[in-house]
């Protein structure tokens, strides 16, 4: 190996120290302590060593937010993989969205409520996202109902997801009844 393949190696390795560091501070107290000198003081590097990675912590939550939408599709597509049908099919994407915002809450903020400087539908949207996006269409196409945009449909679909695991988060509205609420949107959201 080359001295600068070792050093791309080493950089590449500091990059991904960097956001899995941010991810579980912000995840155990919030994204409001993730910040460049508290991730320095944990990683065991320098502030401007930092900063040569990530211009601060906008780009930071980005990089978090890309990784959470990879690891968000990888999920809808473990989910509906095993359903058989379209309604199940549905109805496994819809829990897996909502489990994945529950059990990663501040990944889902990176994603989608932080300003992480990521374009959302746009020409130049990072490929992680639009392959998060891509996951919700593949299952939700196929029920869409005559004449209705797959796309325009998939985002409506999303939206309700993504209010249902907002309020529930914020506490407006009893997790109890989330299973209630999956099957609700399924029946009368989705053609089958």
């Amino acid at each position: 190996m080359s001295v600068q393949e070792r050093k791309q190696r080493e950089r590449a390795d500091r990059e991904r120290l960097i956001v899995a560091t941010a991810r579980e501070l912000a995840e155990q107290q919030g994204w409001d302590a993730v910040t460049t000198r508290r991730l320095a003081e944990r990683i065991e590097y320098s502030q401007p060593v930092l900063y040569s990675h990530f211009r601060g912590k906008r780009e930071i939550i980005g990089a978090v937010a890309l990784e959470g939408a990879a690891e968000m599709a990888a999920a809808l597509r473990a989910a509906t993989s095993a359903a058989d049908g379209p309604r199940t099919r549905v109805a496994a994407l819809a829990r897996a969205y909502l489990d994945f915002a529950e059990h990663n809450p501040a990944v889902y903020d990176a994603m989608f409520r932080l300003d992480g400087g990521l374009a959302f539908a746009h020409e130049d949207t990072p490929e992680p996202l639009k392959d998060a996006f891509a996951a919700l269409l593949e299952s939700l196409d196929e029920v869409a109902g005559d004449g209705v945009h797959p796309g325009l449909f998939t985002e409506v679909f999303w939206a309700a997801l993504h209010g249902l695991a907002t309020l529930t988060r914020a506490g407006r509205l009893p997790p109890e009844d989330t299973e209630r609420r999956v099957e609700l949107l399924v029946d009368r959201l989705a053609v089958f």
